[in-house]
């Protein structure tokens, strides 16, 4: 491209990106970033509809024959107050896009006003998904039971997620597992209240929650593979009156992580058992409740291997595998639809300060980084629309 086509591409997908931040909204309500991404795709001539409240699919079909590519956007903000300091900061109180969703659909449009600009050369057809509450309580998984993965049928997908431990230029890919299973533990101690001064005339839930909490940690100590991947966080405790009186209940909740199936589908059983000999051991009676979330994201190892050298062939991309991570991502359900990718785009710059992790109430990320992203996302979908899907990736 000459030097006006890549200044104006800069442009466009920064201001794209900067409307939308000013404007957070959190899973499921995103109705007036949907109303833009319908604005921008109608001046672009790409037919679109909705999906599941919010979510907007559209595709582009190219003027050549070939197979069918998905590219798929998060929306969704998160309830956090922005000490950004950015002139263009979240103008709705307590919301912000602290993880760089804003960006992640500026360079969806980015990709398609491109892709639409080049009709002529493109094989086969693009699927555009944009889609709602990633950040909870999940968009993905009833979007591909909408049918957002069919007509056309897509035939591999992916997506880029910022991230702020590589700088601009650089793009993370690596074959299987990038993000864990993200599960909620829920644990009720039940006692007998009493007088702080009688402690022999209670039962005290406090000693049985902090023993609780300590016991669970063997499972990733002792329990687990050390070359394998558990995690198991206890977040918040709950219970007591005062400081005199002796709690007759105390409530527990955590969140447990893995990359692993197998690992995943043992942890139940043995939070309970733990849970449970504690409790006895202490007097008390407890509850465990295991609510099952997004399940991992697993890169197809034969499509990043295939896909590597494509996208380490765009002028000023660096590709690194990048270690997985254990957050959690709903593309988790696209990539289990599909063959898959979830790439990271580097987007740190610590020159300026742009240094602070997702969720962060300071989160910032280099513009600089979005063109790169542009250009990741169009080099995926050419790719498997003009060479379709490698054998191995089927």
């Amino acid at each position: 491209m000459h030097a006006q086509s890549v200044s104006d591409e800069y442009d466009y997908v920064v201001s794209i990106r900067r409307e939308i931040h000013r404007h957070p909204e959190l899973g499921f309500e995103e109705e007036r970033t949907a109303k833009l991404i319908e604005r921008e795709l109608a001046r672009l001539g790409i037919s679109a509809k909705r999906l599941v409240g919010t979510g907007v699919v559209g595709v582009i079909e190219g003027k050549l024959p070939g197979s069918v590519a998905g590219l798929r956007a998060d929306m969704d903000a998160l309830p956090v107050v922005e000490r950004s300091g950015l002139p263009f900061a979240s103008e709705i109180p307590g919301k912000m896009h602290a993880c760089g969703h804003d960006a992640h659909v500026a360079m969806l449009l980015g990709a398609a006003r491109r892709l639409m600009s080049r009709r002529d050369t493109l094989h086969g057809s693009v699927v555009l998904l944009f889609q709602p509450a990633e950040e909870g309580p999940g968009g993905a998984e009833p979007m591909i039971a909408a049918g957002a993965l069919e007509q056309p049928h897509v035939d591999a997908v992916a997506m880029l997620h910022v991230d702020a431990r590589f700088p601009a230029g650089t793009i993370g890919l690596i074959p299987g597992p990038v993000s864990a299973a993200c599960d909620e533990l829920y644990v009720t101690i039940e006692g007998k209240g009493g007088h702080g001064a009688a402690p022999h005339l209670a039962v005290d839930t406090i000693p049985a929650a902090a023993a609780t909490v300590l016991a669970l940690q063997n499972i990733a100590a002792r329990e687990t593979d050390p070359l394998r991947s558990v995690v198991l966080t206890i977040g918040t405790i709950e219970g007591g009156y005062r400081n005199n009186v002796i709690a007759d209940s105390v409530h527990l909740t955590g969140t447990l992580r893995s990359h692993d199936a197998t690992i995943r589908g043992g942890l139940e059983e043995r939070v309970q058992r733990i849970v449970s000999g504690v409790a006895v051991a202490y007097g008390t009676r407890a509850r465990v409740e295991i609510r099952y979330g997004y399940p991992p994201v697993v890169n197809h190892a034969g499509l990043a291997r295939w896909f590597t050298p494509r996208l380490a062939s765009l002028p000023g991309v660096e590709v690194v595998l990048s270690e997985p991570t254990m957050g959690g991502e709903d593309f988790a359900y696209f990539a289990q639809a599909r063959p898959g990718l979830m790439m990271r785009l580097g987007v740190r710059n610590e020159a300026e300060g742009m240094v602070h992790s997702a969720h962060s109430p300071e989160f910032r990320l280099d513009e600089a980084a979005l063109p790169y992203g542009i250009a990741a996302l169009e080099q995926f979908a050419r790719s498997v629309g003009e060479h379709g899907v490698p054998e191995d990736a089927g």
